[in-house]
């Protein structure tokens, strides 16, 4: 509430002028009560509201406000008239200029009040040695108003600075926030790519393998119907972990740990179930590696493979041999089926995503027909990272 007063309360500039302008004011009214000594009451009010009045108009148009209240101090001086309470306001009015305005406009007002001071001084003389520590005197409180401006601008500049830094990077801050967002979105799209893509091509396969196998083989076609159940639920599983990222009012936060190395068995035989031949070889032993590079092995491994159900034709076999080295790990996946001559709709994003998750640890993908015919996949991810 206070704040919401103040925030009001500095866009009304009249109004706070007029609150600092009133002290002047009323430390006026006893002269004017009891009799000014060295001038009429009305002279003495009509300079004092000359003086006082123009104040509320001060950080509106300080230059002005500053002429005014000068020339009318400087007449003043002119006609011999006796120095009044209001005549403050010349301070006040230099401090605006010098806090608020141009640092030439701040000299000049300077200027003017240091020959405001001259001038009272040759004007109101009070002896020799008095008259040279009068000018001291009021030079040193013109000199020390206008520093106070020329301080409170330079404050205000600073802050003002500040503010706006503090600006810049919470927009910086929230176009990262967007872009990490984004980022992560596009994890998850690829993510769900995989395990559609994988999934969906093993139903299609044991779909297919029952219906030729249901009036000949009643058991084989069983099979193949209970493989489709296990392999729906699987991805149904893995799309609901993925979608549940993305919710962001909901506070569960135990996801199912992504798949790695250790699941390319499970992958391995799912896939075999689904009727394709595939043969699994490790050499060397897994070094330690994060749960993004495993993820990346276990993507690659598993987007080539559906690529080989989709694409490798009847027959077909594959290869998959993961070596570990010291420092990176080796995945090739080879099929022998059709290779160049697979049918290719151009809607795929498989190979794409492949060196995506490839790039982000450094690795690199080579996918390509080999010259005999079949497929290859030749992936290097490396292991750590790069010092």
């Amino acid at each position: 509430m206070v704040g919401s007063f103040w925030e009001w309360l500095r866009g009304k500039k009249a109004l706070v002028d007029a609150f600092f302008a009133a002290p002047v004011l009323l430390a006026s009214l006893p002269a004017l009560l009891d009799g000014h000594q060295a001038m009429s009451g009305p002279v003495y009010l009509a300079l004092t509201v000359g003086l006082v009045a123009p104040l509320v108009l001060r950080r509106t148009f300080p230059r002005t406000v500053f002429a005014v209240v000068a020339l009318i101090s400087g007449v003043q001086c002119a006609a011999g008239a006796v120095p009044v309470v209001a005549n403050v306001a010349v301070l006040m009015g230099l401090y605006t200029v010098a806090a608020g305005c141009a640092f030439r406009w701040a000299l000049a007002a300077a200027a003017v009040g240091e020959l405001g001071a001259v001038m009272a001084t040759l004007r109101y003389p009070s002896g020799g040695d008095d008259r040279q520590s009068t000018l001291l005197m009021l030079s040193v409180v013109v000199a020390g108003v206008w520093i106070l401006g020329l301080h409170m601008r330079t404050r205000r500049a600073y802050l003002s600075s500040v503010e706006e830094r503090a600006a810049r990077l919470e927009r910086e801050r929230d176009a990262e926030v967007k872009m990490a967002t984004a980022a992560e979105r596009a994890r998850i799209a690829r993510e769900l790519h995989d395990v559609v893509a994988h999934n969906v091509s093993v139903i299609v396969v044991q779909a297919d393998g029952a219906s030729f196998a249901i009036d000949t083989d009643v058991e084989r076609a069983r099979q193949a119907l209970e493989t489709i159940s296990l392999t729906g639920r699987t991805a149904l599983a893995e799309m609901r972990r993925l979608l549940g990222v993305l919710r962001e009012d909901d506070d569960a936060k135990a996801y199912a740990p992504q798949p790695g190395v250790a699941q390319l068995d499970d992958l391995v035989e799912q896939v075999r179930s689904s009727g394709l031949p595939v043969t699994f070889e490790v050499a060397g032993s897994p070094p330690d590696m994060s749960e993004g590079r495993q993820l990346t092995v276990f993507r690659i491994v598993q987007e080539a493979l559906t690529n080989t159900l989709k694409h490798g034709g009847p027959r077909v076999a594959a290869t998959v041999r993961l070596r570990y080295a010291c420092d990176a790990v080796e995945v090739l996946v080879h099929d022998d089926g059709r290779g160049a001559a697979a049918a290719d709709d151009g809607r795929g994003h498989g190979l794409v995503g492949m060196r995506e998750r490839a790039a982000v640890y450094g690795g690199d993908v080579r996918a390509a027909p080999c010259p005999g015919g079949g497929f290859e996949v030749v992936a290097r991810i490396p292991t750590r990272e790069a010092v």
